[in-house]
């Protein structure tokens, strides 16, 4: 059964459960491109500024929606179990090919003005499956100086945790027992286009 509508009913529920940060000095921080629709509703609720972290999923082998690794600027995540969907040749291709892609996304999605650095992040996605593409932002923005760092998402596994040291405060405020697909969740789970991300970015700006 789904629990939201579409990306932007996620990111207003995921805002109630953010309301702590309301008055705060505080980043959104969108992972493209599915994740900056969600964020985007999440810093119109709470009146924050809004960015994006360009991230690329590794994906397995004739299973690309399944994460064995994600990368980031400067960062690289693979899964301990990757060999058991990619070999190191299947996953040095799938990774060339992807770092091409994060180039053009860091160029398309960046925002001038919006530094992490000594600032407090809340990082947004429209949900955990693996969190290889979560681990992945977290630790670039930690790297490039992000002083508290939130990873807030509608809808994750129940018993999945950021690893130790990756996120100052993790926000879930509706864990799955059974999570096979986020996609699962939403009635409208569409891909959301460059068009769409750079959109909600530019009309963030103006609001400013």
């Amino acid at each position: 059964m789904a629990l939201f509508e579409d990306r932007a009913a996620a990111g207003r529920d995921l805002a109630r459960a953010l309301d702590a940060w309301r008055a705060d000095d505080a980043l959104v921080v969108g992972l493209p491109r599915g994740g900056v629709v969600v964020a985007a509703e999440v810093a119109r609720v709470l009146g924050l500024p809004l960015t994006a972290v360009a991230v690329r999923k590794l994906g397995a082998p004739r299973h690309a929606e399944f994460a064995v690794g994600a990368i980031a600027d400067g960062v690289r995540v693979v899964h301990p179990d990757a060999d058991d969907w990619a070999t190191p040749a299947q996953l040095a291709a799938v990774e060339q090919e992807e770092r091409a892609e994060l180039r053009r996304r860091q160029a398309l999605y960046t925002v001038p003005g919006r530094d992490p650095a000594g600032r407090t992040v809340i990082v947004v996605d429209d949900g955990v499956a693996t969190g290889a593409t979560a681990t992945s932002a977290c630790r670039s923005l930690r790297a490039h100086g992000a002083a508290r760092i939130v990873l807030a998402v509608p809808v994750a596994p129940a018993a999945w945790r950021p690893e130790p040291g990756l996120a100052d405060d993790y926000v879930c405020p509706h864990p799955q027992q059974h999570l096979w697909a986020v996609g699962q969740y939403y009635d409208d789970f569409r891909q959301a286009r460059d068009a769409e991300v750079v959109a909600l970015l530019a009309r963030d700006l103006r609001a400013d």
